[in-house]
């Protein structure tokens, strides 16, 4: 298999550059190559640090189970629930050729088809991909909307819960079919568009729950927005008696417009695939390189750790966070998304706060760490007095948002601990 697909940028859009890719049997290899019109344009940019604005093909190395694409594109993959759709669809679709008596489709989907599969309207960040017929993948279908309405919701709960207990239909999948994200993991969720006409993020509660999950996510974004935090807009919106968590796309704006989107992952260099820890000292070193507003952001990200710590937001990983293009190549921390409170977790953070902090997710690797952000104890102890002061108010907020008492309980390991008293502690002193 040969593909060439064009990549633009934006909602104009403005030629890129060109995706090269070629796959013999389970050997892939992709090349992206800038268009000479954009190294000559007036103002071009890189659409990561490891792409640098040069003329020729430049590959990327796969490792292990990683990408076969640059992280800027790799980032614009499905997340792993869409990509299980992807995959029940084409099951399904080869079935029903066989009993057509048809050649089915080939055994195997390669790297380019999941790509290929987001829809365009949704993709996340500000890359289109254009096939060789000239067309944006994946362009409306024919009486087709890009992304469904809130009014859809009920149909898409459904859809999404007969993935989960396989028991979809084929108009299930249809109806699944490149709606997906890839903003993170193996839950179930879907893009909308929401009352203001602007893009979401709709995350469903799993069959497999213990706990309302969707519920704790938007409880944590509340708190974390009175905590100071930089966070997108979140509210639930309730399903037949199900609550879904809503989360507003950041990576457009008020009118529509595609900013560019980059992972934390791809900003470093990091791929995901590769088991070696990664630290927040390191994205502090990129914001340094890279960063538009460095001083800023890399405040932000250190109060970011700390609600990490104080709520056991233990899955930290890379590609929960994010950056948004400013200018020139350079990028701001994106809002905060993705926190959840883990009340069954081992509290370990999965990216370090340092290299000789260990994964342990405690106050005092926080307050150890300030040199490195050049934040001071008594900035420090400014950001830990509001965010406990918020966080102490945790179960009322809870009930504001509609969850019963129980619930809350089920949630109480997260937020009460040792280390909510060692951050009470280290707001009390002065230093």
């Amino acid at each position: 298999m040969k593909r060439t697909i064009k990549v633009f940028v934006g909602d104009e859009p403005r030629w890129v550059g060109t995706l090269h890719y070629d796959a013999i049997g389970s050997r892939e290899r992709a090349a992206f190559a800038y268009a000479d019109t954009w190294l000559g344009a007036q103002e071009p940019f890189p659409l990561e640090p490891a792409l640098p604005l040069v003329a020729g093909p430049q590959f990327h190395r796969k490792v292990q189970n990683g990408s076969v694409f640059h992280g800027a594109i790799a980032d614009t993959e499905p997340d792993g629930w869409a990509r299980r759709v992807i995959l029940r669809d084409h099951a399904k679709r080869r079935q029903a050729a066989r009993r057509a008596g048809q050649e089915p489709q080939a055994v195997q989907l390669q790297a380019i088809d999941f790509l290929l599969a987001v829809d365009d309207a949704s993709r996340v960040g500000a890359l289109r991909f254009q096939d060789e017929a000239g067309v944006f993948r994946r362009a409306p279908e024919p009486g087709r909307r890009t992304a469904p309405p809130l009014v859809e919701l009920k149909q898409l709960l459904t859809a999404t819960r007969a993935v989960e207990t396989e028991s979809e239909t084929v108009a299930d999948l249809v109806y699944l079919r490149g709606r997906g994200t890839s903003l993170g993991g193996m839950r179930p969720k879907c893009t909308v568009v929401d009352e203001d006409g602007q893009l979401a993020v709709g995350k469903f509660p799993s069959v497999k729950d213990e706990r309302p999950v969707t519920k704790g996510e938007v409880l944590a974004m509340r708190l974390a927005s009175a905590s100071g935090l930089q966070v997108a807009q979140a509210r639930l919106v309730d399903s037949d008696g199900l609550p879904v968590a809503l989360i507003r796309r950041f990576d457009r704006r008020g009118d529509g417009g595609r900013i560019p989107y980059v992972s934390a992952a791809t900003l470093l260099g990091a791929d995901p695939a590769n088991p070696q820890e990664h630290f927040y000292t390191e994205i502090v070193d990129a914001l340094r390189i890279h960063g538009a507003d460095a001083r800023c952001d890399i405040e932000e990200l250190w109060r970011r750790m700390a609600y990490c710590v104080l709520i056991t937001n233990v899955d930290d990983h890379l590609h929960n966070y994010g950056f948004l293009h400013a200018s020139r190549g350079q990028w701001r921390l994106a809002p905060a998304f993705d926190l959840n409170p883990f009340p069954d977790r081992v509290r370990e953070l999965k990216t370090w706060i340092a290299e000789n902090a260990g994964p342990e997710a405690t106050i005092e690797a926080l307050l150890s760490a300030l040199p490195y952000f050049r934040i001071s104890r008594t900035r420090a102890t400014e950001i830990l007095s509001r965010m406990e002061h918020a966080l102490s108010q945790w179960r009322e907020t809870g009930l504001s948002l509609g969850m019963t008492r129980q619930e809350l309980d089920q949630f109480a390991d997260a937020f009460e601990h040792p280390e909510r008293e060692a951050a009470r502690k280290a707001a009390r002193r002065r230093f």
